[in-house]
């Protein structure tokens, strides 16, 4: 089954195209990393998806174009995260976290127990429990990446758009969010796309790499099949080597360029004395 459709998108703000002509077809349950150097468009148009940003071409989820949903249907429908959240310092986590049920509420109503219930348990999955009743100014940055991912499960949408969900984590806790996000699409068959600037963490967990660059459509396929040499020194202006790990894994490492200074020449052990 089709989970998203992009048709000849292009995101706009105005007159002015940020991304351009982009077709993809994503089955459900895939991930989807958006990649490409700063300024290519990647966040615009996961904006576009969401529509936040203007775009031209067609958009479809599950086969509907979005053109033919009302804002509620493609809230329950679509989950987004954006790379800086507003995170308004006097609601506590829960409180928080609620939120991603307002589509499933009539307006002005009134959370339900069920909502509750759906809250509690995404806290559970989680590791916020004990974080319930925190005020959101008081979490680390692991614990703030974490809390806006559960407003995104709490909404149970069928796709969930991600803008740099690793922003301001070091290694370790942007592993152990990726880690839960697949294990999640892989319990909840949720289909994700995400923007990465981290072009290994991209290659290790999405499915399927959609490189732009300059706004214009560059790659599109899997992880090996982007992830080139030539076309990352080219488009990044970087100088890299792909590696390949015991285990399968594809990794994209900086190497550094030819020092401009010449490097001291090594002392000659004959001509060093012993030290005195």
């Amino acid at each position: 089954m089709t989970a998203l459709t992009l048709r000849g998108v292009s995101a706009r703000y105005g007159r002015r195209v940020v991304a351009a002509g982009v077709d993809i077809e994503l089955a459900a349950g895939s991930w989807l990393a958006i990649i490409g150097p700063n300024g290519a468009g990647k966040s615009s148009l996961l904006k576009s998806i969401v529509g936040v940003v203007d775009h031209d071409g067609e958009i479809l989820l599950d086969g509907t174009p979005t053109a033919a949903l009302g804002n509620r249907e493609r809230a329950r429908a679509v989950a987004y995260a954006p790379q800086t959240p507003q995170l308004p310092d006097r609601l506590t986590v829960t409180d928080y976290v609620l939120l991603g049920r307002t589509p499933h509420l009539a307006p002005l109503a009134r959370e339900r127990r069920s909502d509750l219930a759906i809250v509690e348990q995404v806290l559970g999955r989680l590791d916020l429990d004990a974080l319930a009743d925190r005020a959101l100014h008081t979490l680390s940055g692991g614990e703030r990446q974490r809390t806006v991912l559960a407003r995104v499960l709490a909404q149970q949408a069928g796709l969930l758009l991600l803008d740099e969900p690793t922003t301001g984590l070091d290694i370790g806790h942007a592993q152990a969010l990726l880690d839960l996000i697949d294990r999640l699409r892989a319990e909840e068959g949720a289909t994700v796309v995400s923007t990465l600037h981290d072009l290994t963490l991209s290659a290790q967990y999405a499915d399927r790499l959609l490189l732009l660059d300059g706004g214009e459509v560059i790659a599109s396929g899997t992880p090996a099949e982007v992830l080139t040499r030539e076309t990352i020194e080219r488009h990044y202006a970087a100088t890299v080597e792909i590696l390949t790990t015991e285990n399968g894994n594809l990794v994209v490492t900086p190497t550094r360029k030819t020092p401009s200074c010449p490097q001291p020449a090594a002392a000659d052990p004959e001509t060093v004395g012993p030290a005195e």
